[in-house]
């Protein structure tokens, strides 16, 4: 009874948080949005030279303490503004995985070095993933959500603020409407998985001396959802377990950057297909940066 009542209480408090971060942060983009037509969004991030638009969105993500679903939101600013998908997908990787608390934790727990790595790491994860994805041309797989688009009657500095206000809770209101059912079905498989696998399974299957422990550290991860501040010190206790570093971090990288909930949002968002793509091409990332950090660290 103790566990369902655990189970029961992540579910509630994480649905209604991930819920109203969505809220928010819709909200607050779409009134960002409206000082900055879709054409200036794409003229920043999609440059002649691909390359540093993937690099530009992976440092926009870093500086962005998004967690993966309240990152979703963006990510589709980008798609409407006609921003490259590869370049949109960098951005997405690299929000929720790298950010600044995370950093100060890892830094903390585990020295510079760590920290350095964890940092680089991500940023060539998030990198790479979106140049591979925007290679595979898969435009084509992005679904159409079929809301209304921009159209202010004056766009910029000009355009009044009750109108940047209608259009922001529009806006929200439409999207909310089309995802919060992914939110609760996600968040709820999440809940179970987080109540049912404890620490100690991964801390006994995963432990250093096993080949097979960073590709299982990273497939655990996926199921559950936290954010970077929230799993480091859940790495600690893996560590102080006789786990490796590196199959701590690469379990940490797949809970902040590849969610089951932020997989239930993009259902809603892009076809089956391009979210296999999307957490195939993440997830071989995450293990290469597990096994090197292992076979760095010792």
């Amino acid at each position: 009874m103790e566990k369902l009542n655990g189970i029961i209480e992540f579910f509630i408090y994480d649905t209604v948080k991930i819920l109203l971060l969505l809220v928010v942060i819709i909200f607050v983009v779409s009134i960002i949005r409206s000082f900055l037509p879709p054409q200036r969004i794409k003229q920043i991030l999609a440059r002649n030279n691909e390359y540093v638009g993937n690099v530009l969105a992976s440092l926009l993500g870093i500086i962005t303490p998004f967690c993966s679903c309240s990152a979703v939101p963006l990510f589709l600013g980008f798609i409407e503004a006609g921003v490259p998908l590869g370049v949109t997908f960098s951005f997405l990787v690299a929000s929720p995985m790298i950010n600044e608390v995370a950093l100060v934790l890892l830094l903390g727990m585990f020295g510079w070095k760590v920290a350095l790595m964890y940092i680089g790491s991500g940023l060539i994860i998030a990198i790479v993933s979106g140049i591979f994805i925007g290679k595979l041309k898969v435009e084509k797989l992005v679904k159409d959500l079929g809301h209304q688009e921009m159209r202010p009657t004056k766009l910029g500095l000009s355009m009044p603020w009750k109108e940047r206000f209608n259009y922001a809770a529009n806006y929200t209101f439409g999207i909310i409407a089309k995802v919060w059912i992914y939110v609760v079905i996600g968040v709820g498989v999440g809940a179970w998985i987080h109540g049912y696998v404890p620490a100690d399974f991964l801390a006994q299957y995963a432990s250093a001396d096993k080949w097979y422990a960073v590709p299982l550290a990273t497939i655990i991860g996926i199921p559950l959802y936290s954010n970077a501040a929230g799993v480091i010190p859940l790495v600690s206790a893996l560590v102080e377990k006789g786990v490796s570093t590196g199959t701590a971090l690469a379990f940490m990288m797949a809970v902040t950057a590849l969610s089951l909930p932020e997989f239930m949002i993009l259902k809603r968002i892009m076809k089956t297909r391009l979210i296999l793509i999307f957490a195939g091409v993440v997830g071989v990332g995450i293990m290469f940066t597990g096994y090197l950090f292992n076979y760095i660290l010792g």
